[in-house]
């Protein structure tokens, strides 16, 4: 099997940016990532499909709408409260909120606007209901082992955050 071109079964390095509509970096890897192409990675499908057939050293651009990216805005997932109802550590744009449900489950909430005496938090990510870009480079392809075939995931490889 060669080992310069993706393949199903066969370990993929690659590492991306994910880029906004106007094409602003909101997110950048450039420490590889690793994963089975093919496999039960978590990688989002238009990812594996686009890097499928290329080579070490190729470079691919996706458009990613909402549906296959970050989602649909979902406006139950916004707060706005009176500032003083929140805790002072918390009253900054760029704050990180942990939020649980009467389920127990627990969400990341970011203050995104203080204004007027108002402060929002939102718990969509940035990118939701928008196009995103991902440009993807092939680093290195090699064979699978087992427990990566079972895994999806590189061994020696940090989980892939595109998912």
């Amino acid at each position: 099997m060669s080992h310069d071109v993706v393949q199903t079964g066969l370990v993929v390095y690659i590492t991306y940016s994910i880029l906004d509509p106007a094409g602003n970096v909101v997110e950048q890897h450039d420490l590889p990532v690793g994963y089975v192409q093919g496999g039960n990675s978590g990688l989002l499908p238009s990812i594996e499909s686009a890097v499928a057939g290329k080579k070490i050293g190729d470079q691919v651009e996706i458009t990613l709408p909402p549906e296959e990216g970050f989602g649909e805005y979902d406006p139950d997932l916004s707060f706005t409260d009176d500032v003083d109802n929140v805790p002072p550590q918390f009253r900054r744009v760029g704050a990180q909120v942990q939020m649980s449900n009467e389920e127990g489950q627990t969400r990341t909430f970011y203050v995104t606007r203080l204004e007027e005496g108002k402060l929002t938090v939102d718990a969509n990510h940035p990118l939701a209901g928008q196009n995103a870009t991902c440009v993807v480079t092939v680093i290195n392809v090699r064979d699978a082992t087992p427990e990566e075939m079972l895994s999806g995931m590189a061994a020696d490889s940090a989980p892939t955050q595109l998912h």
